[in-house]
């Protein structure tokens, strides 16, 4: 962009452009990375909580359950036994983990198969899929948009903007337009036929194209998608909140109810004791 800058005499509209389109990119870097704050952080709290519940208070009962003396309800040594487990072997698990978290980071990031996969992943799963989908495609308008509004060949922009899609899917997408552009056909048809862009993209890129607005039309579809990515933070932000919490819920209290069964039915024999007498 700055070569075609300094050819076309327009260097101070180009670095101009790059700076606003370096600080949209990272505004809406933070806010999905301020959005997934949450999430994680409650993510976190529950594991450990987990493993606190499992290290050191479930053990405590089945000390308690063993002088009893009593049969125990088969959710309640599931429990027991899965807390057993993590503290007799709770370094092995972390290791397993570690293990299993390098190996999955190492298919998604080095070979093109688990990429693909992983990136196609990230498309499609609910609620975080939608704005994934969306910031890949305000990425790719907004880059391609800026590249071609100041004065890079479109074959070369296509090219480029390839490399910084960030997702596989899109950048398999951006080559099919790239060999329709260069056979001399329209950049709508492959966007249309990759199922990737929304009917109402590919129809105002059309419409750009037909116009001879292209550049102009791809930034107002950058710009409408930059909201779009707002609302949908804000929308994702509101949905994992309770989720969350309902995990977070769901878990402790499985565990409370197991442990406390037993006391139920001690409690209800207690009670059968007494009608009888």
């Amino acid at each position: 962009m700055v070569k075609a800058g300094e050819l076309g005499g327009v260097l101070e509209v180009v670095l101009k452009r790059l700076a606003e389109f370096s600080e949209k990119a990272q505004k809406i870097k933070g806010k999905v990375k301020a959005a997934m704050f949450y999430p994680v952080a409650v993510l976190i709290v529950a594991v450990g909580i987990l493993i606190l519940l499992m290290v050191f208070v479930i053990p405590r009962f089945r000390d308690v359950f063993n002088g009893m003396n009593m049969t125990l309800p088969g959710f309640t040594l599931f429990v027991l036994d899965v807390s057993e487990m993590i503290k007799d072997h709770i370094l092995e698990t972390m290791g397993i983990v570690a293990v299993c978290t390098v190996i999955f980071l190492v298919i998604i990031n080095k070979t093109k198969l688990g990429r693909m996969i992983w990136d196609k992943f990230k498309l499609k799963v609910p609620v975080l899929g939608p704005v994934v989908s969306k910031v890949s495609i305000g990425r790719f308008t907004r880059t391609l948009g800026t590249l071609v509004s100041s004065g890079v060949p479109i074959l070369q922009a296509l090219t480029i903007v390839k490399e910084t899609a960030g997702n596989v899917i899109i950048a398999n997408a951006i080559v099919g337009v790239h060999e329709s552009v260069k056979e001399g056909e329209t950049i709508t048809a492959p966007l249309e036929a990759s199922g990737v862009f929304p009917p109402m993209v590919v129809s105002m890129v059309d419409v750009g194209e037909q116009t001879g607005a292209l550049p102009e039309m791809l930034l107002r579809i950058a710009d409408n998608y930059d909201e779009e990515v707002d609302n949908a933070v804000s929308a994702m932000t509101s949905l994992l909140e309770p989720i969350m919490i309902v995990f977070l819920a769901v878990i402790v209290g499985s565990i409370v109810i197991a442990m406390f069964l037993p006391l139920i039915v001690i409690i209800e024999g207690m009670t059968g004791d007494g009608g009888n007498r």
